[in-house]
């Protein structure tokens, strides 16, 4: 089984940073890549950004983060972060960490990971 814990949540200004931490515990090998996924209210699932790393690290991102939002991944402490800068009103939702398989998931599709965790809310306010 495996387990993932996100944290680093919570409210900031239009335009504020945050960072979001996901520690993966429990079969790693089960969770070679990881990915972070937003959820608004009445909204489905959004893909943010994933990592898959061996040798390299291989990133992707969906076109409404790509250049405010960064995504790395810690092999020795088992945890995956996003770096968030910019953030705008729309980015508000509850970010949920998944891991799953090991390729890099370049259209970042939900369907592709088996592990998730709770979520931790984002929420920015002008």
């Amino acid at each position: 089984q495996v387990q993932l814990v996100e944290s680093g949540g919570g409210s900031v200004q239009v335009g504020g940073s945050l960072r979001l931490s996901c520690t993966v515990s429990g079969d790693t090998a089960l969770a070679k890549s990881t990915a972070w996924f937003r959820q608004s209210p009445g909204a489905g699932r959004e893909g943010v950004a994933a990592i898959y790393s061996a040798v390299i690290s291989v990133m992707s991102y969906a076109d409404s983060v790509r250049g405010r939002f960064t995504i790395s991944h810690d092999n020795a402490k088992n945890t995956t972060y996003l770096q968030m800068s910019g953030l705008q009103p729309e980015d508000t939702a509850m970010y949920y960490c998944a891991a799953g398989p090991p390729y890099i998931n370049w259209r970042l599709r939900p369907s592709e990971y088996n592990y998730w965790g709770q979520g931790t809310q984002v929420t920015v306010s002008s």
